[in-house]
């Protein structure tokens, strides 16, 4: 018998019987097998004796530095081809594609310094400019329109789309080793990582200038990092690997916060699973109330503290860079205008400061980009719904700049429509009339409906008819941010005018007016005076001072003199930011050609259309691959029906897994099952435009969801070997699939060939994938 074989029949190796590497003093001793070895039995088990002889030999120093790599060639293949799919040919087509209109408008205005609002946070937008600023573009391609040729400015393009493509090639990596840390083979990461390559709709969001290869990168890397943490959480807390995982967590999270505020869903995932973590933490009594409360505070700075100063510093970022006036301020209020050079910067520069009576002024709604407006057209006699109105002058809030939004500040124990000197300036609680500059005509109300709200008093500029309906024109002055003076302050005061007869404050409705009002926005008191529709603020000022006799005006400062800017703080501004954002993205709502329901994403019935040539069948479709969606489809139902038979299993008592690996399978449920149902089922409660692609977040937790189900069945409920082969086989001819579906679809993916009608008609699988064809072609 050999030597090895005894030594396997005892449990071990040939190595664990033998003593080798005995370094010692500069002598080298190596034992070795000696010409007289024997064996002894007992009837049981097999002894080995060894002489051991001593070699002298000259010692070799060690190096004072070693490496020892291994590649995972598995791994490195996957990242080529995840690389590979997504940028070749990055510069076709040679044309500006769906949403790079935006993106690149926004990379222009960036290089020009102009202001300008989005509703998406700015991350990917600064990656973008700072990677247009290293590349020496100069912003000066408009990005006028879909279907707008490159032209010269192709390699530029080329850059800016590298940037996403390069993050999109990173989700199929993340993905690998997320399966891998949910505890399955390299095999099944393998699998999952091949199924996120070959998806022709995520190669599409990620080879062009838009948002979600940021998102859907920065998502899977924060979970990725949450699965690393939980995993170090366990052997080594608070070891450098613990923290770098923890610190890498929430920048990811904030990465994905930052790309799309849609990535909050990932946000809520996580923070589900790391509060269900921590309170199985707190009941285990191994673990000390001093290391409780220092993981408790670890976690509060790594998850709250630096994601929040991150955030912070990208909006600093932003405003620090965009300080001109651009395209969208007329969105923001008149102080965040006011500090942007030139616009109402330059428009307000050397207007006093304090609002007299007198004065000359334009009322700015402070949260719609609208003024208080009047014209010389009356109110209808009668409504449709045959509700009678006073026939007095119309009051709106107009959206634009027009010589009819003046009105004048008048005292109403006084008839002068001049400031007097020196001026008399409007404090808080004053009662003041309001005189419109063009007609002459005061700021009315009375108890007469609304036009359009009938729970609400008419607004109106009070026309003397000779008739029993008394002029109600007196208002009392809040404002709302007083200062220490408590004055009336152009731009920065927001106030409120308060109708002295009826105590109703003068507001915004919101509703449009019907032709007869020029499509204007409707202006009414309400009873309820602290809401954000009865606020104002004064944007623009003139004073014509009524001089005594004799009295030469001081000389007013030159325009050079003073900076036309007038700073906002930051946090004002980055609060006005939020809001603003936060609004628009509920506003987002309409028709569009290619939107579609929730209820059509998981089986993938309907695709964008992103851009077609004018003269070829060339063009980009957003749609993915069926076999990749429509396998995953199963996935969650798959899991729910083997938790669903081991939970009665257990109930009977029967215990097909140990409770490690039902433990484990429970996890899988409360990351990826519930992960996907937050990032999927939010969106039927949303009444915006939507489109496919905001599922992808939940297509790839369950594509993840497939492996570890796949990796499940193979290890614990498939036990005949052969059915094993049979799996595995069907899985390969999957793959195969796979690739064939993503090469018949990549005509689409790429907009690389011009395919004929028919052509088009052969890969329209279900009836609403309406892909673009020329009649003639």
């Amino acid at each position: 018998m050999m030597v090895s074989e005894v030594a396997s029949r005892r449990g071990g190796t040939l190595q664990d019987e033998k003593q080798i590497g005995i370094i010692e003093e500069g002598e080298l001793k190596e034992s070795h097998a000696s010409e007289s070895s024997f064996l002894k039995g007992n009837g049981t088990s097999l002894v080995v004796e060894e002489k051991v002889s001593t070699v002298k030999i000259n010692s070799v120093p060690d190096p004072p530095f070693v490496m020892n790599m291994q590649l995972n060639v598995v791994w490195l293949v996957l990242l080529g081809l995840s690389f590979g799919t997504r940028l070749w040919q990055l510069t076709i087509p040679k044309y500006v594609v769906f949403d790079e209109v935006h993106f690149g408008k926004f990379t222009n205005f960036f290089m020009q310094n102009k202001f300008f609002f989005d509703v998406h946070p700015p991350l990917g937008k600064l990656t973008f400019a700072i990677t247009a600023y290293l590349s020496g573009y100069d912003g000066s391609f408009s990005f006028d329109e879909i279907g707008q040729g490159l032209g010269d400015y192709e390699a530029f393009v080329w850059i800016l789309r590298f940037v996403p493509a390069f993050l999109g090639s990173l989700i199929a990596p993340c993905i690998y080793e997320i399966i891998l840390e949910l505890g399955c083979t390299h095999w099944a990461a393998s699998f999952g990582a091949f199924l996120v390559i070959f998806d022709n709709m995520l190669i599409v969001q990620t080879r062009f200038m838009f948002l979600d290869a940021y998102l859907l990168f920065f998502s899977v890397s924060s979970l990725m990092c949450y699965l690393k943490f939980k995993n170090k959480n366990k052997s080594c807390a608070f070891t450098f690997s613990w923290w770098l995982w923890l610190i890498l967590l929430g920048v990811s999270l904030t990465g994905a916060c930052s790309s799309k505020y849609c990535a909050v869903l990932t946000l809520l995932t996580l923070g589900i699973v790391m509060c269900l973590d921590f309170w199985r933490m707190i009941g285990d009594k191994a673990i000390s109330n001093k290391d409780l409360t220092s993981h408790f505070a670890a976690r509060v700075f790594c998850l709250g503290v630096i994601p929040v100063l991150l955030y912070l510093l990208q909006f600093y970022i932003l405003f620090a860079v965009l300080y001109k006036t651009g395209p969208h301020d007329d969105m923001m209020s008149s102080p965040f205008q006011a500090s942007l050079e030139g616009g109402l910067a330059k428009i307000t520069h050397g207007q006093a400061r304090e609002i007299a009576y007198g004065s000359q002024i334009t009322l700015r709604h402070t949260g719609r980009q609208c003024w208080l407006h009047s014209h010389a057209h009356n109110y209808p006699i009668k409504y449709p719904d045959g509700r009678g109105s006073s026939h007095q002058q119309q009051v709106t809030c107009y959206s634009f700049k027009d010589v009819n939004n003046w009105w004048i500040v008048k005292d109403p124990k006084s008839n002068n429509l001049h400031v007097d000197f020196p001026p008399r300036p409007v404090v808080n609680g004053d009662i003041i009339q309001l005189i419109h500059g063009v007609s002459g005509r005061t700021l009315n109300s009375h108890d007469v409906a609304a036009p359009l709200s009938p729970t609400n008093q008419e607004v109106s500029c009070y026309i003397d008819y000779n008739i029993s309906m008394p002029p109600q024109n007196l208002w009392r002055l809040e404002i709302v941010n007083p200062d220490s003076t408590n004055k009336w302050i152009t731009i920065q005061s927001e106030i409120r005018f308060i109708h002295v007869n009826t105590s109703q404050a003068l507001k915004i409705t919101g509703l449009q007016l019907p032709d007869w009002g020029f499509k204007q926005l409707e202006v009414a008191t309400d009873r309820v005076i602290n809401q954000k529709d009865t606020s104002w603020n004064v944007e623009e000022h003139q004073q014509n001072i009524s001089y005594p006799e004799g009295h030469i005006p001081e000389k007013k400062e030159s325009p050079t003199d003073v900076p036309a800017a007038k700073p906002m703080p930051f946090f004002r501004k980055f609060w006005e930011m939020q809001k603003k954002m936060i609004e628009s993205n509920k506003e987002l709502s309409g028709e569009h050609t290619f939107s579609s329901t929730p209820s059509y994403w998981p089986t993938m019935k309907r695709g964008v259309a992103y851009w077609i040539h004018k003269n070829l069948n060339m063009q980009i479709y957003c749609i993915g691959n069926p076999i990749v969606w429509w396998m995953s489809a199963s996935s969650v139902i798959a899991y729910a029906l083997v938790l669903i038979f081991y939970s009665l299993r257990r109930r009977r008592a029967v215990y097909d897994i140990d409770n490690d690996a039902w433990d484990n399978y429970c996890f899988l449920g409360h990351l990826l099952v519930i992960g996907y149902f937050l990032h999927y089922f939010p969106y039927f409660a949303m009444e915006r435009t939507l489109f496919i692609h905001y599922y992808l977040p939940g297509l790839l937790f369950k594509i993840i969801l497939l492996c570890v189900v796949v990796e499940h069945f193979y290890n614990y409920i498939i036990v005949n070997r052969y059915i094993r082969y049979v799996m595995l086989t069907v899985c390969t001819l999957l793959c195969v699939a796979v690739v064939i579906t993503y090469h018949v679809f990549s005509p689409f993916t790429y907009g690389h060939v011009a395919l004929t009608s028919a052509e088009i008609n052969r890969r329209r699988w279900l009836p609403l994938w309406d892909m673009l064809s020329h009649s003639n072609t």
